[in-house]
């Protein structure tokens, strides 16, 4: 959280550690299981997974809300919130501890099956985050109406924080945006503490990024939560608390 420094969430990453290749990055199994039609499966790992995962860190006092990546191809699904829904009912979870991330060039698909899933997601109390925003074509007029908690500015606009002024110009525009709307702003490739300085300045509502944390397994952070949460000058204190508190979306 940029104003107290609180953990909020993590969000889930997909990794394929090959027994022989070692690890396997997603630019390239993911294209691949798009293309033999495997995405939807896959997809739906991820979100038994995440649920799994969410309630086995609750069992250990960690509160922890996830975020998953949203395919193109899930979205399309008729039956994707059914399938959302069911996932959260099996391991017992509210559906504000789980946040469906979906890139702006799908959310902006003017398609009876991407609309009819972002109402169903409003109904069924999902928080929905529109990712990578600044890199498409979004319409404003459409933009308001999507049922979205929050808009992920592209980490590239992040990055060029300190030498370029019109990235700076853009973030500000975003966020100003977003709040006109109701929505906050996560900006997500955060690595030095300049530019964490300057979102804050520019009254970014929640930051990403090496600078807090870098991918780990779930083991490791769960490990890492507790480290942080013993005293020490690692952390701010607002930082170590926030990993055993309810963490709700605002």
């Amino acid at each position: 959280d940029g104003r107290t420094g609180q953990v909020t969430g993590a969000e889930a990453l997909l990794r394929w550690q090959h027994p022989e290749r070692g690890n396997i990055s997603p630019v390239e199994f993911i294209p691949i299981a798009e293309r033999f039609g495997l995405i939807g499966r896959l997809g739906q790992w991820v979100t038994d997974e995440a649920c799994r995962q969410i309630k086995e860190w609750m069992g250990m006092g960690l509160r922890m809300r996830v975020a998953i990546n949203i395919s193109p191809y899930q979205m399309r699904q008729d039956d994707l919130v059914d399938r959302l829904t069911a996932a959260l009912a099996r391991h017992h979870l509210q559906p504000g501890r789980f946040t469906c991330e979906i890139t702006e060039s799908v959310a902006m698909e003017d398609t009876q099956v991407t609309q009819r899933s972002f109402e169903r997601m409003r109904h069924a109390g999902l928080h929905v985050s529109i990712d990578d925003f600044g890199v498409g074509q979004a319409s404003l007029s459409y933009l308001r109406r999507l049922p979205a908690a929050e808009l992920k500015i592209d980490a590239s606009f992040v990055q060029d924080l300190g030498h370029s002024a019109d990235a700076r110009s853009i973030v500000d525009a975003v966020v100003k945006l977003a709040h006109a709307l109701g929505l906050r702003v996560v900006a997500e490739g955060v690595e030095t503490e300049r530019q964490r300085d300057q979102l804050v300045q520019l009254d970014c509502d929640e930051l990403q990024g090496f600078l807090f944390a870098k991918p780990m397994s779930a083991a490791q952070l769960a490990a890492w939560a507790q480290l942080s949460a013993e005293p020490g000058p690692a952390q701010s204190a607002e930082f170590r608390a926030s990993l055993f508190e309810d963490t709700q979306p605002v």
